[in-house]
């Protein structure tokens, strides 16, 4: 590819790079190109000709040394902690925070001194004296055990939610298209079709599937990493620092704040990039800390593997669990944010399926209207209704005391 520049100086000497001729009075009634650039974009490279034009000077510009076409650097932002401490968005924070806890002991503590209380909030903010609560920590075993730590809702998960307001936006424009966890209009069914369009219209390019997972994602995440990240797109030195404290008050990022998904996000979302733009990866998939990537030749998966193993390991201080995946599609299927994916149809995970199944069993054997029977079994419905599971609902329908029937 080329640009021609050209023009006459004054009828006399070239002026250099992108000649001009200043000399535009109508005295000047030569064909000259005066004060004109004369631009032309060679996409293949054949012989070009000119009007012949002894004034004409020819420059071949290589577009590659413009700075036009370097690649842009991010744009870091600035002024944006005297946003989040606003006590406008302190009240928008809590209203959100409230959320189907409204009869929580924390919520129905905060509304005792409810103004007074997100004032105080806006002064601690806004003088930089904000300390995170005391952790309470438990363990969940459903659906495998984890270690959860809880803040209380007043002022901590108030404050998550005011950072969010003002930083999603931020972090999801970072986020690449392929990343579905904790994102609004991008949760697990925006997921599951973007994985069955891929199946469906791209049988031949997806032949094999390479699956993931990465070991202890959210203890192993390394806080100076993190805060590097953070500070590629963020040079508000305020915001940086609440930030820097929030991280630090556990070890890794824990499960169960507000801020820790984002986190998340953000950790894997330059590993995202590399895949997508780097590599050229075009099917992959990322749900939290799952990974999928589909393409036709097995060599081509397993050699990916190492690179992304390497990646991970040196930049993000990342470990792969040993028990990753390469199989072909339509042998086993790909079993991901709760179905099993295969080219022709989707199944509900085996496990959904077995706690829907006991979960209609035990409400069968109580006395229930419609109306709650159908409250109880939404959150398998919302599953069921999504994939190829017209055989499970006929026959569980058959066995309970209401019909279950898809658009009830």
């Amino acid at each position: 590819m080329g640009v021609l520049f050209g023009s006459n100086a004054n009828n006399s000497a070239n002026a250099g790079f992108a000649y001009t001729n200043t000399n535009i009075v109508a005295s000047n009634a030569n064909t000259n190109v005066s004060s004109q650039l004369c631009l032309k974009i060679f996409l293949r490279q054949k012989p070009w000709h000119l009007p012949k034009n002894k004034n004409v000077n020819r420059v071949l510009v290589d577009f590659r040394k413009f700075p036009f076409n370097q690649q842009r650097k991010m744009k870091r932002l600035g002024n944006l902690y005297d946003r989040i401490c606003s006590l406008e968005n302190l009240q928008l924070a809590d209203a959100k925070a409230r959320k189907g806890k409204l009869r929580s002991h924390g919520v129905i503590k905060h509304d005792r001194n409810r103004e007074q209380n997100l004032i105080n909030l806006h002064e601690t903010l806004k003088n930089g004296t904000f300390k995170t609560s005391k952790y309470d920590i438990f363990t969940i075993y459903e659906p495998k055990e984890r270690k959860i730590y809880r803040l209380p809702y007043f002022p901590d998960r108030i404050v998550h939610h005011a950072v969010m307001n003002v930083l999603e936006p931020i972090f999801v424009s970072i986020f690449t298209a392929d990343t579905y966890s904790c994102i609004k209009n991008r949760g697990i069914h925006a997921a599951a079709k973007r994985v069955k369009k891929a199946l469906q219209k791209n049988p031949a390019e997806t032949k094999y599937c390479l699956k993931i997972d990465i070991r202890k994602f959210y203890p192993s995440i390394d806080h100076d990493i993190l805060k590097r990240l953070l500070r590629r797109k963020i040079k508000d030195v305020r915001l940086l620092s609440l930030l820097d404290e929030i991280i630090d008050s556990a070890d890794g990022v824990p499960i169960g704040n507000y801020l820790s998904q984002y986190f998340a996000n953000l950790y894997l979302t330059y590993f995202d990039h590399w895949l997508k733009e780097k590599k050229g990866v075009r099917f992959y998939f990322r749900y939290a800390d799952d990974i999928v990537v589909l393409h036709h030749d097995k060599r081509y998966l397993h050699g990916l593997f190492r690179e992304m193993q390497a990646y991970l390991a040196e930049n993000l201080k990342l470990e792969i669990k040993s028990n990753w995946q390469i199989f072909p599609v339509a042998a086993r299927g790909i079993d991901f944010v709760g179905y099993v994916f295969y080219h022709t149809h989707t199944r509900l995970r085996k496990n959904i399926k077995q706690r829907f199944c006991r979960r209609l069993a035990r409400i069968n054997k109580r006395q229930v209207t419609e109306k709650d029977f159908k409250q109880n079994i939404c959150p398998w419905w919302g599953w069921a209704k999504y994939c190829n599971s017209i055989n499970l609902i006929n026959k569980l329908s058959k066995n309970s005391k209401y019909e279950i029937k898809f658009g009830c």
